[in-house]
């Protein structure tokens, strides 16, 4: 410990003595000391405790962040921003340096992470080459500064580098550890959180997050290192930073066409969409190419700026209807038919569309997502792509908490749907799998073929990918990406409206078009949210109360079934063990049933409530009786949660 310290941890010995600090603060923010070479580090510390401020020291420092499958996320600005964090400042209004904690984001640790992925990529090539890996960065604060810290720490312990030029969206990240052959991947960002959040997210030689037993050996790398502190190799085994620019983006854009299965609906006339990428990577990629494809393209100019503020939205997250309101009030002004808004990090789309009254409203989701599915599987039948001998090789895959709508759309169809986890490395995960499935001397270089080479071994040895999504505004319709693409989500949903306006019907006719005859689907999502050190405990013990105290009866109906993925061995439509995960599903004897988990990346306890009505009737009535009964439903859940 420095000598400057002792006295500050004598008062951290008493605090904890008195209930203020957690032992767990104090013993981490001590290997913090002794393992960062930061020279701000003490003076952080040293003013938060002056100040007596326990619960920020408590927050920052009550767990080590551990490196989890889907990388690191949390602060990487505190509550309180110390005048040493402070410093001159830096772009954007951020702080000059990241938030001091080991359960914060900063280059502590960012270091051990990428450093982790570096010693188990060494491992995974050996030594006959240098590993590769590629960085990507959204435009949140610090994470250019990260993504550069990466390239150079990875060039320092011998690896070949690729660093794109400027902010770029997570799902291009994936397609180029594929173009590239790299060996990993990792992009800066923490998607749609709040603006003080960041994040590292990693890839494996695929182009998906990691997933075991990859997962498992990178988390023990990481979880081992414990000090910023290391040796590069010798000069001449160093290795190179490729910097990525326009070459790429083209590449990219060139592979997202293929998405288009009717390029002639553009061209009977422009439709006119106001796009937003909410001060983030999106516009990039999307804006110049929908031009070139013959879309009238307005964007938001304020919210054209790249700003890791978010300065025009309380969230930037599609997700949440205000995120699209600047957008949506741009529509209203210039008549444009639909909305389309990314997040920072461009892997999540939303939607709004006019209804017959013209009115812009928001949808869904599972309904932008059966919508997509819906047109896709339609298309590929009409187009000949899918076929009653080839139809039982197609497959949609989703979540579980994605909508029963798109079981009874493909059932329609008669091809397969699979349910995974929540988590696109989980789709990821099975379109390795049919990849994989294609025989060795079939296949060849199998990234080097075009979609329609690629599509018709997959519908002749493996299973066809029609489309894949998640009910939290996630979809991807190729496989060679890995992740939830918000680009080529965008290029999708503007083939769908292209085509409702060719035959003369709104977004919201096609939807109930689509109600009538498959039935009616309804879900809401609904969340509580307990932050911090204390939040966190509060979230484990609300989701560990179902586990053991399953309910019998909700809402005046008795428990159908009662699915708990964290205990039972559960298995997918293809056979397949589904990986355990803390999350309960509760079907209801009136057909009514819902979800419970804690995120992975926020601090809050999910609920997805789902409601369903047969095809026939009126489906005005329908739509009213599955939204009380959801309405009811969540009044009771809310109840039971207080007196878990």
């Amino acid at each position: 410990m420095r000598p400057e310290m002792s006295t500050i941890q004598d008062t951290l010995i008493n605090a904890v003595a008195e209930g203020s600090l957690l032992e767990s603060a104090k013993n981490n923010i001590a290997a913090l000391l002794d393992g960062t070479t930061s020279e701000i580090a003490p003076q952080v510390i040293g003013e938060l405790v002056s100040s007596g401020a326990w619960a920020e020291l408590n927050d920052r420092f009550f767990k080590t962040l551990a490196f989890g499958t889907g990388g690191l996320r949390g602060r990487t600005i505190g509550r309180v921003v110390t005048q040493a964090e402070q410093g001159a400042g830096g772009p954007n209004g951020r702080p000059e340096h990241p938030c001091v904690g080991t359960a914060t984001m900063n280059f502590y640790n960012v270091s051990r992470a990428v450093r982790g992925l570096i010693a188990y990529a060494k491992q995974f090539t050996g030594p006959e080459r240098k590993p590769v890996l590629v960085f990507a960065h959204d435009t949140r604060h610090f994470s250019r500064d990260f993504a550069e810290f990466c390239a150079k720490t990875c060039a320092d312990l011998g690896c070949d580098a690729y660093l794109f030029d400027g902010p770029r969206a997570t799902p291009q990240l994936s397609f180029a550890v594929r173009e590239l052959r790299a060996d990993a991947g990792v992009v800066l960002t923490a998607s749609h959180n709040p603006a003080h959040d960041n994040g590292f997210k990693a890839y494996f030689n695929d182009g998906a997050q990691i997933v075991d037993p990859h997962a498992t050996a990178i988390i023990n790398e990481v979880n081992a290192i414990t000090s910023e502190r290391y040796e590069p190799v010798a000069e001449s085994e160093r290795g190179t930073v490729t910097v990525l620019g326009a070459e790429m983006d083209e590449l990219y854009i060139s592979r997202l066409k293929t998405l288009l299965l009717k390029p002639s609906l553009l061209d009977g006339g422009q439709t006119k969409i106001v796009f937003t990428n909410l001060h983030g990577t999106g516009g990039h990629i999307n804006v110049p190419m929908l031009r070139g494809l013959g879309f009238e393209v307005l964007t938001v100019p304020e919210q054209d700026i790249q700003d890791g503020r978010f300065p025009t939205v309380e969230s930037p997250n599609p997700e949440n209807g205000p995120a699209l309101q600047m957008g949506i009030d741009l529509a209203e002004k210039s008549g444009a038919e639909i909305v389309i808004g990314t997040d920072p990090d461009a892997d999540r789309m939303g939607v709004a569309v006019r209804d017959t009254a013209g009115k812009m409203v928001l949808l869904t989701g599972n309904q932008i997502g059966s919508l997509m599915a819906w047109y896709r599987l339609k298309t590929s039948f009409e187009l000949g792509v899918l076929t009653n001998a080839n139809r039982s090789r197609a497959v949609l895959v989703k979540t579980f908490v994605t909508t029963e709508l798109q079981h009874s759309i493909a059932d329609g169809f008669g091809v397969g749907v699979v349910d995974t986890l929540t988590g696109f490395k989980y789709i990821a995960g099975k379109l390795r799998k049919y990849e994989e499935a294609i025989p060795a001397d079939k296949k060849g270089d199998y990234r080097s073929l075009t979609e329609a080479q690629t599509r018709a071994l997959r519908l002749e040895y493996s299973r066809f990918f029609v489309f894949g999504g998640e009910e939290s505004y996630g979809y991807l319709g190729s496989d060679a990406i890995r992740d939830k693409d918000a680009n080529g989500a965008t290029l999708m949903f503007a083939e769908v409206a292209a085509y409702a306006k060719s035959v003369g019907k709104t977004l919201t006719e096609l939807m109930d078009d689509v109600y009538t005859e498959y039935g009616y689907y309804l879900e809401i999502g609904k969340s509580l949210v307990m932050e911090g050190a204390d939040g966190a405990a509060k979230i484990q013990s609300l989701a560990n109360s179902y586990a053991e105290n399953p309910p019998t009866e909700v809402d005046g109906s008795a428990v159908l079934r009662v699915r708990d993925f964290a205990k039972q061995d559960l298995f997918d439509q293809e056979g397949d063990l589904i990986p355990k995960e803390k999350m309960l599903f509760v079907d209801l004897e009136d057909g009514r049933s819902f979800a419970v988990r804690p995120s992975g990346t926020e601090p809050k306890i999910k609920y997805y409530l789902f409601g369903k009505h047969a095809p026939g009737g009126d489906l005005s009535e329908a739509k009213e009786l599955v939204k009380s009964g959801l309405a009811t439903l969540w009044s009771w859940i809310e109840t039971d949660a207080k007196t878990r």
